[in-house]
């Protein structure tokens, strides 16, 4: 694939030279600091020493103390509360942690989570279910801001609800109790994106701060961590504390209810980072709703003891290999319909339907598509004869409005800037495909179809010293929003030659004036004309350190390069 290199740009070099002066920090860090709106040596310190002192008080935001209100009560009056939550990590995770949290505070609490071939979404049959159940108080985690009508329906059988949501609001907020939410309109929370775990989170904070003891809410730092890394959202701000501090119990001390998956995908404790969380436990977490019941997860997560937890994660594990062939499957398919789809170069998006689509893996194939062709692509499936799926986009396209201004063929919808759930009526099909791409043609450029690799600074080869690679660990936990540091190194030669091993990786030692260091390319072998016979090229990379042999060495992954 071709890509764009752009430089982060504007950076205030202002900024970057009252860090250098006030900090000591190399000038290269300095301007990686700055593009990510780090700009005083307060915060400075603040980003490379997270406190947990620096999280926001949940009290601020707007609808917290109508809900830790009505929860005190419930807890008062021995009321049962039914928390709803969503199939997806994030729901999971945020329903394990309310319930495990509210049971723990002696509170009555039951839960529900409905499955894929249900589709997602707070309905009426959930509000039924937690009437015959015996609830007065519904809390919806990760899922509810736009369930008007079935929040209506249960305000109408005297059931108070409570919403503990981070996604988009409709113009019409739902009649709700309590809308704990900090995009919604006229919430004056600091910090806007949090994760549905996160959300959570606060609201078992400001009662764990009402009770008195504001640290049993820490407890489930975790829990809050696995989601916040599995649902992409920034790692800044509280965000990055959390991700900091739930890793660290991640691998200190881990739950009994995370330790089985943790074995399970064969992770070591002080190695688990949000990668090892991407790809190794929220796939396993998703494959207890993608092809069977999404409560295993649930349970799992809430289990005290380490060893039945293990026997519910192997039954994932199993689930996640399914779920990996399907996903080969489908999207397979799938490429070969939007590859033809494409092929004539006037369309910039990919709506792909096809009856007999697994709901499980739609998600995830959605978006390798867009890995692959670079578009807005929604994949559908039919269910019970409606349309189900997933959107997923890419940088500068907002799939969430572009859902949004098609709603009057919607069934439902909901989500965020890049990711999304949708269902239609099938023969709605083709003019959501059509309208879709009328959208997309007004807003993206040919080049905003060229994906794009910003770069943070320019570097000479002959910066990299020790010190300098111990400033740049600082910069962990890596995620979205703060991902590793993107240099770029200019009049480049390989000093031995340039190989290629393994599965298609270049690997060549890198020089540059006097100073040479080991660089390996993934998947670029392709590439070896371009920085090979001795020409002068430039490369974007990332620095990391290889461990072989039991010894530890640091060398450049490149992700792209060009030559002179």
């Amino acid at each position: 694939m071709n890509y764009r290199w752009i430089f982060r740009e504007p950076i205030d070099e202002n900024a970057v030279q009252d860090i250098v002066n006030t900090t000591g920090i190399p000038r290269a860090i300095a301007r990686v600091l700055v593009g990510r709106g780090i700009t005083s040596a307060l915060e400075v310190d603040r980003f490379f020493n997270p406190s947990l002192d620096n999280l926001h008080s949940p009290w601020l935001m707007d609808g917290m103390v109508a809900a830790v209100d009505r929860i005190e009560r419930a807890h008062s009056n021995d009321e049962m509360i039914w928390i709803h939550g969503d199939y997806d990590v994030d729901g999971t995770s945020s329903t394990a942690m309310v319930l495990h949290f509210l049971r723990e505070m002696g509170i009555v609490a039951q839960y529900f989570i409905p499955d894929r071939t249900v589709g997602f979404g707070f309905t009426r049959p959930s509000v039924d279910r937690a009437i015959a159940a015996g609830a007065t108080v519904i809390v919806t985690v990760d899922i509810g801001i736009t369930a008007i009508d079935a929040i209506s329906y249960a305000k109408n059988h005297g059931i108070d609800v409570i919403v503990c949501d981070h996604h988009e609001p409709s113009e019409e907020l739902p009649p709700a109790l309590a809308i704990l939410d900090p995009i919604k309109p006229g919430c004056t929370y600091p910090f806007k994106h949090l994760a549905g775990c996160g959300v959570a989170f606060k609201l078992i904070c400001a009662i764990a701060d009402r009770k008195g003891f504001p640290e049993k809410a820490l407890e489930y730092i975790d829990l809050v961590a696995i989601a916040s890394a599995a649902d992409i959202v920034p790692l800044s701000d509280e965000n990055r504390i959390i991700s900091y501090y739930g890793l660290k119990k991640l691998n200190e001390n881990p739950r009994p209810g995370i330790k089985g998956l943790i074995d399970c995908a064969g992770l070591q404790l002080g190695g688990i980072t949000n990668s090892s969380i991407v790809f190794g436990l929220a796939p396993r977490i998703n494959a207890a709703g993608r092809l069977g019941d999404p409560t295993r997860a649930v349970e799992m997560m809430i289990q005290t003891d380490a060893l039945a937890s293990f026997r519910i994660a192997q039954e994932l594990e199993q689930d996640n290999r399914r779920r990996r062939a399907i996903d080969e499957e489908t999207f397979a398919a799938a490429e070969d319909v939007a590859a033809r789809s494409l092929q004539a170069g006037q369309r910039r998006s990919l709506v792909i339907h096809q009856d007999d689509w697994h709901a499980g893996v739609i998600g995830i194939v959605a978006s390798r598509l867009v890995e692959r062709f670079h578009v807005p692509t929604i994949m559908l499936t039919t269910i019970d004869g409606i349309a189900k799926g997933s959107a997923r986009s890419i940088k500068d396209f907002d799939i969430h409005n572009a859902l949004k201004q098609c709603e009057d063929i919607l069934v439902e919808y909901g989500g965020h800037k890049h990711a999304a759930g949708l269902s239609l009526r099938v023969e709605h099909v083709p003019e959501l495909a059509e309208r879709i791409d009328v959208i997309a043609k007004s807003q993206l450029t040919q080049d905003m179809l060229t994906p794009e690799i910003v770069i943070d600074s320019e570097l000479a080869l002959s910066d990299l010293t020790p010190e300098f690679f111990k400033l740049l660990a600082k910069f962990a936990p890596y995620g979205y929003s703060n991902h590793r540091p993107l240099f770029y190194s200019k009049n480049v030669v390989s000093a031995n030659g340039v190989k290629v091993v393994g599965n298609n990786h270049l690997k060549f030692r890198a020089l540059q004036k006097n100073f040479a260091m080991d660089a390996i390319g993934f998947n670029l072998g392709h590439r070896i004309n371009d920085c090979s016979n001795g020409k002068s090229f430039a490369l974007v990379y990332t620095l990391e350190e290889n461990t072989f042999n039991g010894q530890t060495t640091p060398q450049l992954r490149i992700r792209d390069v060009r030559p002179l």
